[in-house]
Order: structure tokens, then C-alpha cells, then sequence
């Protein structure tokens, strides 16, 4: 009698272990030296095998990161899946061109069967971002571990409201990046991750097509030809699409920023102009600044009293 009840205790045990009400220890680079030590290994591993065969990747999953940290902390609730009680982050329409997921799945199925119970998704996301940006020939910093995923996705309005839009300007970023507590500094620095990936023509239309005063007419030319189809895109920098370098704020000075929100960092005169020229003439310091903020934006916490755990399977809360 006793060893059929087994089970249940075993699973009762384990969701008391697993769940949480906020990620309120401090996060530490050695989080996991002991429960499990292999864990940067296995991300490192599974993040070169499959950017390897699609570089593409690599942007993607650095983007999942920005979009999970903005709405509600790092938390890895843009990677819940939608249930009938409760719409995903993913479905939003700021999301929809997400991708990356099959990735942190990966990534996740192979540190439970080291590690079982033990690494958080929100964690993972974290590791997969410093090791993209690594891939694709950028800085690789020391990632403070330990944070805990949600058990519930934001709602899809304050989804909307917490991403910045591409049609953002200076000032609404810095309010947006301020919520979070990132300044202007951080705000430029991790713009720069926009040196890789590319951009849906939705996103641009309205500024090559418009009446701009602030982009270089051939730019805006060339870029037009990628808006002919339905599904067209534009790399956000033409030169070296998949390596991160400092040729976005390049970019910028030759007002050849694809996005309103991309081109609003120069122009404007005063500290925001002097950084943009910082670190165009400077990559190294750019990479320093970059990993900085990214381990600034990493540290921003779910709200008090969220209910969170280590989820057994990122797309879905634990039982």
C-alpha cells in the first residue's frame, strides 16, 4: 500500500521543490557549480550545432531574450504556450515573428537529462543570448545564474504596451528602457544588437517609402526593392548582416538606420550623439558596453509575489 502511494508523494515533493513565489535570491555566475556543472557546456554545444546549420538562428534566440526581459523580467514566460485559460506572450502580434524556440527546447531536453528538475528556462535564454552573440563573432561575458521561470504569460495588452515599437522615438525609448531601469547609456549600448539579424518590411515601409528627411535617399531606394513581396525583409545592416560589430552606429551617422526607432539614437545633438560616435569609432568599447547592459537587462526580476518554478518543459508550467 505504502509503495503505490509512492508516486504521488514523489510528485507532491517535487512541485513543492519546484515552485516558488519570487526570484528573490541573488543570481550568481555559480549557481549551478554543483547541482549542475556542465550546464554552460551543453547550452555552448547545442547553440553551435544549430547555428551552424542555420546562422539565422543565432539573432533569433539574442531577440528572445529582449522579448522575454521586457514583459514582467527575465522570466521565460514568452516561451509559455497558449492554453484555454490563458493566452501565450508568443501569439502577440509584437511576437509573432519570433522564432528560436525549437532551440531553448533543445537545449532544455538535454540539461534534464543531465540535470533533471534543475535548470530554468528563464536561465537557459540567458546562456543561449551570451552565446549567440559570441557565435556571430561578438563580446562573451559572465552570466549571473538562478533566475526562475513564471508560471503564467503576461496579458496580451501589457504585452503590447511593454515592447518598444519600431516606430518609437528617442524619448519613448528612454522612458520605456527607464521603467526597467536601464538608462540612455544601456538603452544605445543594447540597441546595438540590431548590427545582426534583419527586419519585417512592416516594421520599415513608412520610412523608405515616406517623405524622410532623416535617411540617405539611395538607402531608402535599395530598401524599397525588399517591400515588393508579402513577406519581405531587410537586414538591418546591408555590409555584415550576420556579424556583430559596431556597424550599426555607422549606420546611424549615414542615417542608413533601418528602423524610426534605430535612426532616432543620432541626430539630436548632445550625449546621445557622442555615444553613437563612440561606438562607431570604438568597437571594443561598444562590446564591453553591450555586455554590461546585457547583464543589466538580465537581472531585471518577475514582479513580487509572481508564482514561479523550474519549469520541466519550457512551453508549458509544471502540472
Amino acid at each position: 500500500m505504502a509503495s503505490s502511494r509512492a508516486p504521488c508523494w514523489v510528485a507532491l515533493l517535487l512541485f513543492v521543490a519546484l515552485v516558488a513565489t519570487a526570484n528573490g535570491s541573488e543570481l550568481s555566475a555559480g549557481y549551478y557549480e554543483k547541482t549542475c556543472p556542465n550546464v554552460q557546456h551543453v547550452v555552448r554545444s547545442v547553440m553551435a550545432s544549430r547555428v551552424a546549420a542555420q546562422p539565422r538562428m543565432a539573432p533569433a534566440v539574442l531577440r528572445l531574450f529582449f522579448h522575454d526581459c521586457f514583459i514582467n523580467g527575465c522570466d521565460a514566460s514568452v516561451l509559455l504556450d497558449a492554453t484555454p485559460f490563458s493566452p501565450g506572450e508568443k501569439d502577440v502580434r509584437p511576437n509573432a515573428s519570433l522564432t528560436g524556440y525549437t532551440i531553448i527546447d533543445d537545449i532544455k531536453s538535454a540539461l534534464e537529462h543531465d540535470c533533471p528538475a534543475t535548470v530554468s528556462c528563464a536561465d537557459i535564454i540567458a546562456l543561449a543570448s551570451r552565446d549567440a552573440v559570441a557565435l556571430l563573432g561578438g563580446p562573451t561575458w559572465s552570466v549571473p545564474l538562478g533566475r526562475k521561470d513564471s508560471r503564467f504569460a503576461a496579458d496580451p495588452e501589457s504585452t503590447k504596451k511593454g515592447l518598444p515599437s519600431p516606430k518609437d522615438d528617442l524619448g519613448e525609448l528612454v522612458t520605456m528602457f527607464a521603467e526597467l531601469n536601464l538608462d540612455a547609456h544601456d538603452m544605445t549600448a543594447l540597441s546595438g544588437a540590431h548590427t545582426v539579424g534583419m527586419a519585417n518590411c512592416e516594421t520599415y515601409r513608412d520610412r523608405v517609402y515616406g517623405p524622410n528627411g532623416d535617411i540617405d535617399p539611395s538607402f531608402a531606394q535599395t530598401t524599397q526593392q525588399t517591400c515588393q513581396g508579402t513577406s519581405g525583409k531587410a537586414p538591418f545592416d546591408v555590409q555584415t548582416p550576420m556579424r556583430f560589430d559596431n556597424a550599426y552606429y555607422r549606420n546611424l551617422i549615414e542615417r542608413r538606420g533601418l528602423l524610426t526607432s534605430d535612426q532616432t539614437l543620432y541626430g539630436g545633438g548632445g550625449l546621445q550623439d557622442n555615444l553613437v560616435e563612440m561606438y562607431s569609432a570604438d568597437g571594443e568599447v561598444f562590446a564591453s558596453d553591450f555586455a554590461k547592459a546585457m547583464v543589466k537587462m538580465g537581472n531585471i526580476p518577475p514582479p513580487k509575489g509572481m508564482p514561479v518554478e523550474v519549469r520541466l518543459k519550457c512551453s508549458m508550467a509544471n502540472y
